[in-house]
């Protein structure tokens, strides 16, 4: 089929008209408005002939004159890729060579080089191919484009219309300022009194597009014209394919803070990894005394766009805690916190009476820890070298009690040891002993601030936290620049390889013996995002391994090897506390000793942040070994299409698929197609209300310097090199003296740290895992600068303020 008419089209035939034909064949079947017109196929593309006499002989038919020529190439106007503006549409094409013309440029525009860069930027990786869709051309006196959700804010609520004289392309192309309009749902439309548009206009646009959100189930993008007779034409309707997924619909108004940046882990988790991290983490509740509904055990946390997200609507409404929230906000960074505490004036979260949990729970829980917690801080405080034993041996005891099945061993028996047994071990109510000198280190090292309030800077401080030994992800990232000692005899192939190659030629054992082997076996559980069962682990997947000792064999500056820059930290940091110790105990005799105290107990103990995730990560680990087994039983009964599909479902669904014989192929593959879009979403809101709105668009912009990003201080310290834009550390690479720019960081990333001058993240805590390897490694941090991946580019020359929050664009 060569030529359609548009009227003839329907969704299903996306693959021979393209998007941009379906929609407007779509939008003819609802009964909507469209100009007439035709579609060249894409079979007329792929055999490479344009069939002239057909198409003006359809031009014809239509009336001739003058029609639009649009590009409609099969991956546009998708869920997850817009195309718009990539391709080429030509207005006012009159006359049969000029139509043919036309037809030939809108074919050649799918090679242009920005239409090539923004296949590859949207991973769409098929062979590219168009039809073009002709049609009757409007002569607007007012055109314009409907977003049927906020496009800024994402809220589902409201609807944005931009209108303006004549053609709606110069608003397309930003050539014009437009009339703007929020049209809030409840509300009436209000116009502008020089504008565009009345009232009536503004309805009829808002039924238009609640009828187009409706029919294609989805909010939509849609281009309109409105002719000299006032008539009004629906030009195109395609998804919005930038707004993040909105929250469950409870019939509420919801607030929801995102929690895994805190984490470093703003990668989708898959629907297994959610469901095992919910499951496996109540077992912890329920030893604290906790009561735990099993078909939900942690109904607060809830995945949206595959992040973790938590409900925090019944802190914000609770009259007693509301008051309190400030400080705890603090850790997501002066932005969010400001939007969240903003939304206290809004009616929608007015004060109730009552507390946001049950006191029962609360106490039962405080009367079976506070005994032990109390007698383990202090006890670890008193003998912090007994007190770390103390955790490497519980570390060494919860792996030695993670014991998943023997071979012989059922699907449904491996299913059940990861449902019922698997997080035994870690989940109980001192983590065998991690948890009281874990505890001690955190109050070690943040009592010194309090102490020395006046006396020490925020730099000096975070000076004393540089080099921290006993830091399992720092002793880990030195471990692995052993490697890379090892490896300097074979540079050529270390550096010439890719490390895709490097790691099957490790499994294969065709590689020289670095020590990879001994290091797996230890730190093998390890991986970006690597609290989510379903992400594959360094065991299985040694390949960002092989990058970063490539990184690693790049620095030629002894100076700047990553061993030679710890004990630079660590030294600096013994200095730091004999100074502050002279200078506080001369202002503040009794304060300076209890801070010269506790300063020196953080350097033995603070480094044990990191172990209870390490101790962890062996449960996650064995539980994937278990899951991967029993995904493989379901794939050779056609239950799913191969063994990692199961990673796509929840801890249920498995269940049904194992003991029900449900089929999960179509819902695994939907979830896996949902996971793949969302890997790639540039940024995910910190704050996010129900309708979709992400709160902190809502809040004002800061004051902004030419050239100045600013964020929070993360680590201290200064920095000048070139930026290094990094969105995944599998197979990065930066260069010695490079300042990463990430949005965000977790252990899986901290091998990148070793090389780089400094560190800039979208996301982040002060007391989340980057900025606190970066104190460690004695490099300054920025954390929380929004867009920070966007606004800055690989290669210019910034400059990193960790002292006082801010990265500053060198001009050059």
């Amino acid at each position: 089929m060569k030529l359609i008419g548009l009227s003839e089209i329907d969704a299903s035939m996306i693959d021979l008209v393209g998007g941009k034909g379906a929609g407007l064949g779509e939008m003819i079947r609802a009964g909507e408005r469209v100009p007439d017109g035709f579609c060249l196929t894409v079979e007329c593309y792929r055999s490479g002939e344009l069939p002239e006499r057909e198409l003006v002989e359809a031009y014809e038919r239509l009336g001739g004159g003058r029609v639009a020529v649009r590009s409609s190439a099969i991956a546009e106007d998708l869920p997850e890729a817009s195309f718009a503006g990539q391709q080429d549409t030509y207005l006012g094409v009159e006359g049969h060579a000029e139509l043919i013309d036309a037809v030939r440029r809108c074919w050649d525009s799918l090679f242009t080089e920005r239409a090539v860069a923004y296949r590859a930027a949207v991973h769409v990786e098929d062979e590219p191919a168009m039809a073009v869709v002709v049609q009757r051309m409007i002569d607007p006196v007012v055109a314009g484009v409907m977003f049927t959700a906020n496009p800024i804010t994402g809220c589902r609520t409201d609807m944005v219309v931009d209108a303006a004289p004549g053609l709606g392309t110069a608003i397309v192309e930003g050539t014009v300022v437009p009339d703007h309009h929020v049209l809030r749902r409840g509300a009436p439309a209000v116009p502008d009194p020089d504008g565009c548009l009345d009232a009536a206009r503004l309805e009829e646009l808002r039924a238009a597009g609640a009828r187009l959100q409706e029919h294609f189930g989805s909010p939509q993008d849609v281009e309109w014209a409105i002719d000299a007779g006032g008539t009004l034409w629906l030009l195109q309707s395609r998804p919005i394919t930038t707004l993040f997924p909105p929250p469950p619909d409870t019939g509420d108004t919801r607030l929801y803070l995102e929690f895994g940046h805190m984490q470093g882990m703003l990668r989708p988790c898959t629907p297994m990894g959610f469901s095992l991290l919910k499951s496996g983490s109540s077992l912890w509740f329920e030893a604290a005394g906790a009561r735990v509904d099993r078909r939900d055990p942690m109904p607060r946390l809830v995945s949206i766009g595959g992040r973790l997200f938590f409900d925090v609507t019944d802190f914000l409404r609770s009259g007693v805690m509301r008051g309190r929230l400030g400080t705890s906000l603090e850790i997501y960074g002066p932005r969010v916190q400001g939007a969240v505490l903003s939304m206290l004036d809004d009616p929608r979260f007015a004060p109730r009476p009552g507390l946001p949990f049950r006191v029962g729970s609360l106490v039962k829980g405080a009367l079976r820890m506070l005994p032990g917690g109390v007698a383990g801080v202090v006890s670890s405080l008193v003998n912090p070298d007994l007190a770390r034993a103390r955790a490497y041996r519980g570390v060494a005891e919860i792996k030695r009690l993670t014991t998943p099945p023997g071979e012989s061993a059922t699907a449904a028996e491996r299913l059940r040891w990861v449902i019922e047994d698997s997080h035994k071990p870690i989940m109980n109510i001192d983590m065998h002993g991690i948890l009281w000198p874990l505890a001690a280190g955190l109050i070690a090292g943040t009592i010194p601030a309090a102490l020395l309030k006046g006396v020490a800077s925020d730099e000096e401080l975070d000076t004393v936290l540089g080099g921290m030994p006993y830091n399992v992800t720092a002793e880990m990232d030195l471990e692995l620049w052993d490697l890379a000692v090892r490896a300097r005899e074979h540079r050529e192939l270390f550096l010439g390889t890719p490390p895709e190659e490097l790691a099957a030629g490790y499994f294969a054992g065709d590689l020289p013996d670095i020590g990879m082997a001994g290091f797996l076996a230890k730190y093998g559980m390890r991986a970006a995002a690597e609290i989510d069962v379903g992400v594959p682990h360094w065991d299985e997947d040694p390949a960002p391994l092989f990058a970063t000792i490539a990184n690693y064999l790049r620095v030629d500056d002894p100076g700047q090897a990553p061993d030679v820059r710890f004990r630079a930290a660590a030294a600096k940091a013994e200095r730091m506390i004999a100074t502050l110790s002279r200078r506080a105990r001369r202002r503040r005799p009794v304060r300076g000793r209890l801070a010269v105290f506790f300063m020196r107990r953080s350097r033995r103990l603070t480094g044990l942040r990191e172990i209870g995730k390490f101790a962890w990560l062996p449960a996650i680990q064995a539980a994937r070994r278990q899951l991967l087994l029993v995904g493989a039983d379901l794939a050779a009964r056609d239950r799913l299409a191969d063994a990692g599909d199961i990673m796509f479902l929840t801890l249920d669904e498995a269940r049904a698929a194992v003991h029900d014989g449900t089929d999960q192929r179509g819902l695994a593959a939907r979830r896996r197609a949902e996971y793949e879009r969302e890997l790639r979403r540039p940024s995910v809101p910190g704050a996010l209300l129900s309708d979709g709105t992400d709160v902190e668009a809502l809040a004002p912009a800061r004051p902004v310097q030419d050239g100045v990003l600013t964020g929070m201080s993360g680590a201290a310290g200064q920095a000048t090199g070139r930026a290094r834009v990094i969105r995944d550390p599998v197979g990065a690479h930066i260069d010695p003296g490079e300042i990463l720019v990430a949005p965000t960081t977790d252990p899986g990333w901290t091998p990148l740290f070793m090389t780089a001058a400094g560190l800039v993240t979208e996301t982040g805590s002060p007391v989340a895992h980057g900025p606190t390897v970066a104190r460690e490694y004695g490099i300054p941090a920025v954390i929380c600068v929004r867009d920070a991946t966007r606004e800055i580019t690989t290669g210019q020359l910034i400059t990193v303020d960790g002292t006082a929050g801010t990265v500053r664009v060198e001009p050059e």
